[in-house]
């Protein structure tokens, strides 16, 4: 009976959850959600329903399970790991223009972004994605810490396809963490989600770039000269 009771429970919940909502499947451990810019993380529940403007993080040894309603495309689960923090504006696809419009904005607002021909820095203004709610204003809780659960949340959208989304992610990430950004590893999904993300002339850039980073190994050098010359055909 209790069970039976559980899933009428979620699939009401499900009825309830609009396009962009995400419904909680499963919570494991320490799971929690903000809303917008609240500084408070509360703990959530099997059926709680997470608009757009919240944010979702999992604690150590903690995971979740979402169902998130993608526009246009059927249900989709999403496995949250733990030390994530992913904002629930960000599962959702985004059309070419959106994301080639996002990029211009960021350039256009950045004034210490420097644009060279075929180049991609990493800007030093906010990227303007879902809810723009983030500052530079130093973090409450510790700054490394925080840039490794977002980096982690980044490689979520791209696990699950949400490469337009999760390239504006990284951007924000390696901008506000430099040291995550030192990482070849890194750098290196980075530009494998520029491709996916139809982004050419980025990921040639983006290539270029960690070819003249130090300490690459020889399988990851090759890697990166065959990603160039097949982008450059």
């Amino acid at each position: 009976m209790r069970i039976f009771m559980i899933v009428i429970f979620l699939a009401f919940a499900s009825l309830k959850a609009a396009a962009g909502d995400v419904v909680i499947q499963k919570a494991q451990g320490d799971v929690r959600a903000r809303q917008g810019v609240a500084e408070v993380w509360n703990t959530v529940s099997v059926g709680d329903v997470l608009r757009p403007n919240d944010t979702m993080k999992t604690g150590k040894r903690s995971s979740a399970v979402l169902l998130a309603r993608v526009e246009g495309k059927p249900d989709k689960r999403i496995s949250l790991p733990a030390d994530v923090i992913v904002d629930i504006s960000d599962i959702r696809e985004l059309t070419q223009e959106e994301l080639m419009l996002k990029l211009t904005m960021e350039k256009v607002r950045s004034s210490s972004y420097e644009w060279k021909t075929n180049e991609l820095q990493m800007p030093n203004a906010t990227v303007v994605h879902g809810q723009d709610r983030r500052s530079t204003e130093p973090l409450s809780e510790n700054h490394t810490e925080v840039g490794m659960l977002q980096w982690n949340g980044t490689r979520v959208l791209l696990d699950n396809g949400f490469y337009s989304t999760g390239v504006l992610r990284a951007m924000e990430v390696f901008r506000m963490y430099p040291g995550i950004s030192s990482a070849v590893s890194n750098r290196l999904l980075f530009a494998e989600a520029l491709e996916k993300a139809q982004l050419r002339g980025e990921a040639v850039a983006e290539y270029g770039s960690i070819a003249g980073m130090p300490g690459l190994t020889a399988a990851q050098q090759s890697h990166v000269q065959v990603r160039l010359a097949a982008l450059r055909k």
